[in-house]
């Protein structure tokens, strides 16, 4: 009650201002409004969903008497398509000719200017890695091309806003090409708070298309109000421009009413009454806004479809014909022909002009492709199932023992194969002329003129399946097929070919592409899993908006295409096969082999494989299709691929280091950044890595989450090739949260850097790959590192043999768990050039496996009669895991050794001795003394020596004790005497006498 009444007092204020007004008007004797002074338009609704309709003057102060205000219709009332509500008569009416009405909607679809409503808004670079504060992205923002608005192709994140009331639930749909997966395309809507709408995934993300292709997105509305967002942010990674998202034809349903119809926009028109749409006018036809017809070009003007206005006729030149090859006559021959690019617009009979050149000599026609034979009339036909060609002979069937090799090789181009298609889109119209598509010339096929520079051009090839020959159906192997082709692009401009893959009609998929001119060269895809599959390759000279056609020389040529093991494919050749029996041979019918199994040349009796070798995917007749494993590498049981079971073992300086690296077996990740592009934006680079795998099958995944939300719909079948990358080493590119503004952090560009395992070797060389040590710091452990070397078996544009990786694993006890993961400081991207990452990890559970030669044993003192013996590891300790330690031991022993205790009695015994002997010599010289100083004495009184019968003491005689002293003899002389005594045998002693007066010996 409350809202009705201040609706009423609201109502009532309302009326008594209208009527002041009309008051003060009559005042001035006004002129009475009439219906062109004025126009009406409703008030807002109330809380009941009531609103007046109300006359508001053109110019105040012009007249009186506007009309009073009534009540109007319901708010949630609206009109059919192709009518308008007429406010006067407050009923619906059909749109006149030349206009349109969407009832309760609104259309946008020209692109002139930006239309009223619509703000483009571009977002500041990030701060650099220093902090320096970086410059507002003035330039970027979304530009208008007439028939649709181009976005941004820098990395800047630019927004198209734009804010709708809805009375009801509606709904926004748009036409768009989002063909680079470089750019973040996102559509998101928030309401007059700013808060964002609740929207699944697979509406806010929106999905890729096909080159030239458009498609529509459509997301349901709430009532009341809609800001919708148009957001797109590009990631120059590298340095390579973006390809730009278009926009066209942006529908809004759910407006209250409509109260005009829209004029058809220059070019188009609508001729009857109550149109909900305009067409485009035809070719070398015109119109202007509101159109209800077009009008014709006269004969010297020309005009493309939707155009506005006529333009003149210029000269013929050389590009506005190209060349094309009959098809050959009975015959057998062909001639060169000359056409006018269509839709003609160039004048030929004026000053300057050139003609058609003639139409050249007939030749004779190229042989036929492999796996067809030529008729009477010329016409080339596939060889009936069972037999082969070399497509100039005639179909023979294979021999016995063999069978067919079955697919598709292209060399020949006197005509387009029946599952070849060619076609040409054209960026603003959707699409052109077939015959501007490609061309075939005899040798090649090559692109065609198109109707304007920036035009794309299909050549597309449809494969129904793959389906391997009978003798490798037992194989377990990840390849399926493979797609060969030989091109080359000559260009002046910015041109770029684009090879793309459909699987099994879901999303077309890009899988590599060319900028610029490129040197003849060959490239192969490999297909991994049975699929129907659509091969295309896309041709454009320049991503630029044109009409003209200025870089008409710019081609690309393809030479030839294979495509092997097709399901109902030809054969031009036949390979031996595998069979059971003598009779079996005879009759020519074959087996498969069990998987791991090779032909035998001589018997074609199915062998397995030698130990530690692999059959490669397209090749098991005779034994040396079994290829050894590398170093460090065993083949799983299926011999289909060769893997590490995370152990090494090395022998050097007559020691066997063993590795167990089972603990770094688990998936690690590295994260690289963050890096800045030139634009400022943040991003980083994520290597998930799996050194060994399951048994030699790829655990490390990285996937596009951005493109995995948006084609949530499109099933496992596709996923697989578009979303994710399974490999032992792959990169994404991450751009965080905090980068650009984004609510989750966003990963695109995943690549695989090493799909199949080449070997583990202390060696700095395998296959072609060096591992450079000199990225890294040296060795300083003693340890050798060792290096896992894998690659990619698909071939980029810049890696003619696919990337490479080499991760080196270094022994180091200091990084304890499972370690750190680097690359090198000189290629802080992990690799520098482009095709082979380098990686080190240091851990150290990389270190050998313990054994004997790493502790040393201690001996303990003997205490207590036992003695302790303990064992500690060397230092530093460059193992882990292996041999333990052994346990302390303990063994009896005694307080002194025995070499001890016979040291400490050979000691004493000596030294008794050598007392004994002192002593007794000690009392032999006192003797000797004594009898010579009797001597001595008694030459002093009779001043000679008496001669006496000895010296010695007669026996119970006592020495004296006065002794005198006149000369000492050494005790080396006594030794001697005492020696020469006993050597002569008798008791008599001699002493050497000394006088002064003579010497003399004396006997006794």
């Amino acid at each position: 009650m409350r809202e009705e009444s201040l609706g009423f007092c609201f109502l009532n204020c309302f009326l008594f201002i209208i009527s002041a007004r009309q008051w003060v008007s009559a005042s001035r004797n006004l002129r009475p409004c009439n219906e062109t002074d004025y126009y009406y338009e409703y008030t807002e609704c109330d809380s009941v969903g009531s609103r007046w309709r109300v006359a508001i003057p053109h110019i105040l102060g012009t007249c009186s008497a506007l009309p009073t205000p009534t009540r109007g219709t319901d708010c949630s009332f609206s009109c059919a398509v192709g009518e308008f509500l007429e406010m006067s008569a407050q009923q619906c009416t059909p749109c006149a000719a030349g206009s349109y009405s969407l009832g309760s909607g609104v259309r946008f679809d020209q692109w002139d200017t930006i239309p009223a409503g619509f703000t483009s808004l571009a977002t500041y670079m990030d701060p650099g890695p220093s902090g320096e504060e970086s410059q507002a992205c003035n330039s970027s923002s979304w530009t208008p091309q007439g028939v649709y608005l181009e976005s941004s192709r820098d990395e800047c994140t630019v927004s198209l806003v734009y804010a709708v009331h809805l009375e009801q639930q509606g709904s926004v749909s748009f036409s768009y090409q989002y063909p680079d997966n470089n750019i973040f395309f996102e559509f998101y809507v928030q309401n007059e708070q700013c808060q964002e709408m609740a929207q699944t995934d697979d509406q806010k993300w929106i999905k890729l298309t096909t080159n030239g292709e458009w498609d529509t997105h459509t997301v349901n509305l709430k009532s009341g109000t809609n800001i919708l967002y148009w957001r797109t942010t590009g990631i120059l990674v590298g340095g390579k421009m973006v390809k730009p998202v278009l926009l066209r034809n942006i529908q809004i349903e759910g407006v209250a009413y409509t109260s005009e119809c829209f004029p058809c926009r220059p070019g188009w028109f609508s001729s009857a009454p109550g149109s909900s749409s305009c067409q485009p006018c035809p070719r070398n036809t015109s119109s202007h806004k509101g159109a209800a017809s077009c009008t014709p070009c006269p004969d010297t003007q020309y005009s493309h479809e939707g155009w506005s206005q006529c333009k003149e006729r210029p000269p013929c030149s050389e590009k506005d014909y190209f060349q094309i090859h009959t098809a050959c006559d009975s015959e057998g021959k062909t001639q060169v022909m000359y056409r006018w690019v269509e839709p003609r617009i160039c004048e030929e009979n004026v000053t300057g002009a050139v003609a058609l050149p003639p139409t050249g000599e007939r030749e004779a026609c190229p042989p036929c492709n492999p796996g067809y034979y030529n008729t009477d009339d010329s016409t080339c036909f596939p060889c009936p199932p069972g037999t082969h060609s070399d497509g100039t002979s005639v179909c023979e069937e294979c021999p016995a023992g063999t069978e067919p090799v079955l697919g598709y090789e292209y060399k020949w181009w006197n005509v387009l194969p029946s599952n070849m298609k060619t076609s040409c889109f054209n960026v603003g119209n959707s699409k052109c002329d077939d015959m501007n598509g490609w061309e075939v010339a005899g040798d090649h096929i090559r692109s065609g003129a198109g109707g304007s520079d920036n035009d794309y051009l299909i050549l597309n090839l449809h494969v129904p399946g793959f389906k391997l020959p009978t003798s490798l159906a037992g194989m377990t192997g990840t390849e399926f097929g493979r797609i060969t082709f030989v091109f080359e692009t000559m260009c002046s401009a910015d041109c770029e070919l684009y090879f793309m893959m459909d699987v099994n009609r879901k999303s077309t998929t890009v899988v590599e592409s060319w900028e610029g001119s490129k040197e003849r060269q060959s490239y192969t895809h490999i297909m991994t899993r049975n699929a129907s599959v659509s091969y295309t390759w896309a041709f454009q000279r320049t991503n630029q908006a044109q009409d003209v056609r200025r870089y008409i020389s710019d081609v690309v040529i393809l030479y030839s295409v294979s495509v092997t093991n097709v399901q109902d494919g030809v054969a031009s050749a036949c390979r031996a096969c595998a069979l059971l029996s003598q009779s079996s041979q005879r009759s020519g019918s074959c087996i498969p082999c069990p998987a791991g199994f090779y032909i035998d040349r001589d018997t074609n009796r199915c062998q397995e494989c030698p130990p530690n070798t692999y059959l490669s995917g397209h090749h098991t007749y005779g034994e040396d299709a079994c290829l050894p494993c590398g170093p460090g590498s065993k083949s799983n049981k299926e011999h289909s691929r060769c893997y590490s079971d995370c152990s090494y073992s090395h022998t050097e300086h007559n020691r066997t280091l063993t590795f167990d690296l089972s603990s770094l077996s688990p998936v690690a990740s590295l994260t690289i950044g963050p890096s800045f592009t030139s634009k400022g934006t943040k991003y980083l680079h994520v290597f998930n890595v799996s050194l060994c795998g399951h048994q030699g099958k790829m655990a490390a995944v990285c996937t596009d989450n951005v493109t995995d939300l948006a084609n949530k719909d499109m099933g496992s079948d596709s996923t697989q090739f578009v979303n994710s990358v399974d490999s032992f080493i792959c990169q994404s590119t991450i751009i965080p949260a905090d980068g650009r503004g984004f609510r989750m952090a966003l990963a695109s560009q995943s690549i695989s850097l090493a799909d199949t395992f080449l070997g583990a070797t202390v060696d700095s060389d395998l296959d072609g790959i060096n591992a450079r040590p000199e990225l890294f710091s040296d060795n300083s452990k003693g340890i050798p590192d060792i290096n896992f070397f894998y690659r990619s078996t698909q071939a980029t544009g810049s890696c003619e043999r696919g990337r490479s990786a080499v991760m080196t694993i270094r022994c180091n006890p200091e990084k304890m768990d499972r370690g750190q993961l680097t690359v090198p400081s000189a290629c802080p991207a992990g690799t520098c050039d482009g095709c082979t990452f380098h990686f080190l990890w240091e851990s150290g559970s990389a270190c050998p496996r313990c054994t004997q030669d790493d502790y040393h044993q201690i001996e303990g003192a003997c205490k207590g009669g036992v003695q302790v013996t303990l064992s500690v590891w060397n230092e530093p300790k460059l193992c882990t895991k292996g041999m333990s330690l052994p346990a302390k031991s303990s063994a009896p022993c005694e307080a002194i050794a025995l070499w001890l205790k016979v040291g400490v009695g050979g000691g004493a015994f000596l030294a008794v001795l050598l007392v004994s002997l002192t002593f007794y010599f000690w009392k032999k010289n006192k003797r000797l003394e004594y009898k010579y100083s009797r001597l001595v004495m008694s030459a002093n009184k009779e001043c000679e020596l008496p001669v006496a019968d000895s010296c010695a003491l007669a026996e119970g005689e006592e020495p004296e004790d006065d002794v005198v002293y006149s000369h000492k003899p050494s005790l080396l002389g006594k030794l001697r005497a005492i020696a020469n005594k006993q050597r002569e045998g008798d008791s008599s002693e001699s002493v050497q006498l000394k006088s002064s007066q003579s010497e003399r010996w004396v006997w006794g």
